[in-house]
């Protein structure tokens, strides 16, 4: 997946609020958009290189989005809009062996929730990761009443016959596992060991990373349970 357009670098300053954040362009502060409402606080620090997409809308209120940033040897994709366009990405090429049989449908109805993707037998959930320590991801970086709610929806698509996928796209490249990060939310971590318990099949990618270009790269190893912060 290529960005269009042109890109620059710059340093984080500050974040306003969940979509808007500061950042020093050739030593001029700009109002940037922020494409990812998470908390990424870990990410968003001062100093912090970032890259930059420059938006064709010369009418917009903000003249760039914060695509990716530098965290240590890793460059970190933030765009919170990639993981599924990834995933529709790989599906199309054929990388997602577990489709057997298409169409791939977006944004399907299924109970009380919006499900990512849908096809012929199954329905996928998608969870972009951000989060990383010592070569570990882990999801989600703050609770996520909507994350546990789609496991559940899952789970119950499992019990009337269908098949069900939950895929965590790791935004970056390198990370050796994942699990689901039960000390920031132990509810979500019970309902993925649920899910399991019924045949919910979970899946993690890691990806190949530019400023202006993510791809989705190998299958991570996942491991449920795994600590993530340091004692």
């Amino acid at each position: 997946m290529k960005y269009p357009g042109k890109f620059v670098e710059g340093h984080f300053i500050h974040r306003d609020n969940r979509f808007i954040a500061r950042v020093e362009i050739d030593g001029k502060e700009e109002r940037v958009h922020v494409p990812n409402t998470g908390r990424c606080k870990e990410l968003l620090i001062p100093g912090t290189r970032v890259y930059l997409q420059e938006s064709q809308n010369k009418a917009r209120k903000t003249a760039y989005s914060l695509i990716s940033l530098e965290k240590g040897n890793l460059l970190i994709n933030l765009d919170s809009q990639a993981p599924n366009k990834l995933v529709r990405e790989a599906y199309e090429m054929g990388k997602l062996p577990f489709i057997q049989e298409g169409p791939l449908k977006s944004e399907v109805t299924y109970g009380k929730s919006r499900l990512d993707f849908a096809y012929p037998g199954g329905f996928i959930e998608v969870k972009g990761v951000t989060l990383e320590n010592k070569g570990m991801c882990a999801f989600p970086d703050a609770v996520t009443a909507r994350g546990t709610k789609h496991v559940y929806e899952l789970i119950h698509a499992i019990q009337e016959g269908y098949a069900g996928h939950l895929i965590f796209v790791l935004q970056m490249e390198g990370p050796q596992l994942f699990s689901p990060n039960y000390q920031m939310d132990p509810a979500f971590q019970d309902a993925v060991e649920e899910g399991l318990s019924h045949g919910l099949k979970i899946h993690a990618y890691d990806c190949q990373v530019k400023p202006d270009e993510i791809t989705l790269g190998r299958e991570v190893e996942v491991k449920i349970g795994e600590q993530f912060y340091d004692a």
